[in-house]
């Protein structure tokens, strides 16, 4: 089993949970607890541009708590090797829902008062279905990223292209297996 540190503590990593554009995220085990680690990377990415990513996701954390989105608690960020360890959200995500035939309808509500929220705060945040976990009955957006507002990569105008199975959704599904 690997064995991942964050300042000096050790946690047992179980499985990878995904890859974005800025990290791998982790299912981690620390003292019989699960918790989410996240070890940035620093591979090219064609579609967007970075500067330091682990303070962008400390000040992205920042934001969105300040616009109240909910998001799993950071309990603890490691500069020096570049890992957060986020609170584990448990539950499905809208992506595998949608893959599924599971309906996210209940769920709609939820992301148009969150994107309300992030976009009276002058953000987007990334809404693709893969960010976004359900526990419980509430929509979590597990992801840190967040941009100014822009109209174009709202919900109304890109996300919602993949919370059902759209030719975009069916697209992603093709070329990403």
């Amino acid at each position: 089993m690997e064995i991942l540190s964050v300042n000096n503590k050790e946690y047992n990593i179980i499985k990878l949970l995904g890859k974005g554009k800025g990290g791998y995220s982790y299912l981690a085990e620390r003292q019989g607890k699960n918790y989410v680690l996240k070890q940035i990377h620093h591979e090219p990415c064609s579609y967007y541009n970075f500067g330091n990513k682990i303070e962008a996701e400390k000040n992205d954390y920042q934001r969105l708590l300040n616009a109240g989105i909910k998001i799993p608690k950071m309990l603890d960020i490691d500069t020096d090797n570049e890992r957060i360890v986020k609170e584990y959200i448990d539950g499905e995500t809208i992506f595998n829902m949608v893959k599924n035939d599971i309906s996210v309808e209940p769920y709609v509500e939820q992301i148009y008062s969150m994107a309300e929220q992030a976009k009276k705060s002058g953000l987007n945040i990334d809404y693709f279905p893969t960010n976004f976990v359900v526990q419980d009955g509430i929509l979590y957006y597990i992801d840190y990223e967040c941009n100014n507002y822009m109209e174009e990569w709202n919900f109304e105008n890109w996300g919602i292209k993949y919370w059902s199975k759209t030719q975009e959704f069916l697209d992603y599904l093709k070329t990403n297996k």
